[in-house]
């Protein structure tokens, strides 16, 4: 996949693009990434990328003009498919797993970032999608484009692993994950679970399934509505709920 953004501040992907998950991809070429910086495509001398609202108002917005010619170079470079154009916005469709796994499919993705407070309307003629993380505005496009890069470079095939993590991770099966844990098997009195202990695959994917089941109904059940239950899933949900009532009663946090 290939992945580009353009914005004020491309520096600000630095840090983020260059560990971990995204270097290690970078590295084993199952992503190209590259930031734009906009005032590239400017053409006064301090490079201005932004102007005082019509109609006046608080802050500043983005112009237009060099957005539509960044696009034109960037969108148009020979050899390489035409990117999905990804502008993030409160304004948005809501950034969510199934939204991420759609992103995944793309051979190529753009995203506008904007700044100040916002970006000149007449410049979404180009977006293919506009995104919002949520409820809430932040400094700039930069930071909400790295949340929804993350959650789309890892759904790329060969970056979680050849049996790709991300198909057990929460919102995946449209459920909350379920609890993990790992050595030491008892910490200051709290253990886990025996059933992972086991060695019975079988148990320990039931058991994971239930858990999944009962997290999200206590914590997201909202989620469980787009959910179809089997009779299995019914039965151990049931079951889980009141193992876990069972616990608070003893003391066990919740």
């Amino acid at each position: 996949m290939i992945i580009e953004t353009l914005s004020t501040f491309p520096s600000m992907y630095d840090s983020v693009m260059g560990s971990s998950m995204m270097r290690i991809a970078q590295e084993k070429g199952i992503l190209s990434f590259r930031a734009h910086d906009l005032r590239d495509w400017t053409h006064d001398r301090h490079r201005t990328t932004d102007d005082e609202p019509y109609g006046g108002g608080a802050g500043l917005v983005m112009k237009c003009g060099p957005i539509f010619e960044a696009f034109d170079d960037i969108a148009c470079a020979e050899g390489l498919p035409a990117p999905c154009t990804v502008f993030l916005s409160p304004c948005g469709e809501r950034f969510d797993d199934d939204l991420a796994c759609d992103l995944a499919r793309c051979e190529r993705l753009l995203f506008v970032c904007g700044h100040y407070e916002g970006v000149d309307e007449r410049a979404y003629a180009l977006a293919d999608r506009v995104v919002s993380l949520g409820d809430y505005v932040l400094t700039s496009g930069e930071l909400a484009s790295m949340v929804v890069i993350d959650a789309v470079v890892r759904k790329l095939p060969g970056v979680l692993g050849a049996d790709n993590g991300a198909l057990d991770e929460s919102f995946a099966d449209g459920l909350l994950e379920y609890p993990q844990y790992t050595r030491p098997s008892s910490f200051r009195g709290m253990e886990v679970p025996a059933v992972l202990l086991s060695g019975d695959h079988g148990a320990v994917a039931r058991w994971r399934r239930a858990q999944s089941l009962e997290r999200t109904a206590r914590l997201r059940p909202d989620l469980l509505e787009g959910v179809e239950l089997t009779r299995e899933d019914e039965e151990a949900l049931q079951a889980a709920l009141r193992a876990r009532d069972g616990e608070a009663a003893e003391g066990f946090p919740r």
